[in-house]
């Protein structure tokens, strides 16, 4: 009995040790769009963290928000042997060529919280609900202004993100679900009349763009008049919009700022507003979104099935994407400490 408990024990370690050392034979190649982000930056080191826990070489490559750059990283990927592929995309019309590249090679892709359009070669996408982010930003907007007992009039701008993100069109259809009946109604006005993101996108996302058109807005349109809200989707650009703002008088006790909301809860904007200029931001758990997108590529390198939560929204124009959808959460100055200290994603010390 002690002999054949012995062999099993030696044939279970055995087949462990084997386990360990294919897993560790696999690349896994990371591509994220620019550092110039500090969420981009957490989302890669969380993956690779996760994926080096369960054996796995990573090949993590920022592209600098250049389309060429992330085409030359993943075709080098491709031509490495890389055994999958997670795409968080500059451009997600543009990969379609480097993607059925990596289908002839039996490469599986996972789209990485933007959706990779028009190509049927993603297999599966991990994301948070993006619709929800527009809703919670306008919820915010609509609950601060009062709006639904207010016949106002409240000035507001909308500030929608960039036109080459799938995500981008999803925030802001989601915050016009709550304001455009405001808006309809007059206790909104948007005084430059800029509305749909063929008017309001911001290329890139960059905050330097959105401060521009902040500036001319504020020129051309609010000579006579104060802004009382500013729809922004991403901290960046409500960094740029604040700026802009604050060069012509807003942020004193005569004028303070407007409301104004944000994305990803980065650490500039938190701090921020816990010094009472930015408004709100969306808080996304990157940690909790890489852990997803391993655990998908960790099931298809397996021949298994990996995790989904929704298999009707995500069209990229020619197939629906399976997708895991993620819960994001409204910040503020009131729970800061509770979702973002409290939860180990910042420490105190970092927000000061």
């Amino acid at each position: 009995m002690k002999k054949a408990l012995v062999g099993f024990m030696a044939v279970a370690m055995a087949l462990c040790l084997v386990s360990v050392a294919s897993a560790q034979t696999k690349t896994i190649g990371i591509s994220m769009p620019t550092k110039s982000s500090a969420r981009w930056i957490a989302d890669g080191a969380n993956m690779v963290k996760q994926f080096e826990a369960l054996g796995y070489k990573t090949d993590l490559q920022y592209a600098e928000d250049v389309v060429e750059n992330q085409l030359a990283q993943l075709e080098n990927m491709i031509t490495k042997g890389d055994s999958a592929l997670v795409i968080a995309a500059i451009d997600g019309e543009s990969l379609s060529s480097v993607l059925q590249e990596a289908a002839n090679a039996k490469i599986p892709v996972i789209a990485y919280d933007r959706l990779i359009k028009k190509t049927p070669n993603v297999d599966y996408y991990a994301s948070f609900d993006n619709f929800k982010v527009g809703v919670l930003q306008a919820s915010y907007i609509e609950t601060a202004l009062k709006l639904k007992t207010s016949k106002g009039p409240f000035n507001i701008e909308l500030f929608g993100g960039s036109p080459d993100d799938n995500n981008a069109y999803f925030f802001y259809d989601g915050a016009m679900s709550v304001l455009k009946p405001y808006i309809d109604k007059g206790v909104l006005v948007v005084r430059s009349g800029q509305m749909g993101m063929d008017k309001v996108s911001t290329l890139r996302w960059d905050g330097a763009t959105a401060q521009a058109r902040m500036d001319n807005l504020l020129t051309k349109s609010y000579s006579k008049f104060k802004v009382n809200a500013v729809l922004s989707p991403y901290d960046g650009i409500s960094i740029g919009i604040l700026s802009s703002l604050k060069a012509v008088g807003y942020g004193t006790k005569n004028q303070p700022y407007p409301v104004v909301t944000g994305q990803d809860s980065e650490i500039p904007s938190v701090k921020s507003i816990i010094a009472g200029a930015q408004t709100q931001t969306v808080f996304k758990d990157t940690r909790e979104l890489a852990k997803v997108a391993v655990e998908m590529v960790d099931a298809l390198l397996k021949g298994k099935a990996a995790p989904v939560n929704d298999t009707k929204t995500y069209n990229n124009g020619v197939k629906v994407v399976p997708s895991y959808l993620l819960v994001p959460y409204s910040v503020d100055k009131s729970n800061y400490k509770k979702i973002l200290v409290d939860s180990g994603y910042y420490t105190a010390d970092q927000l000061k």
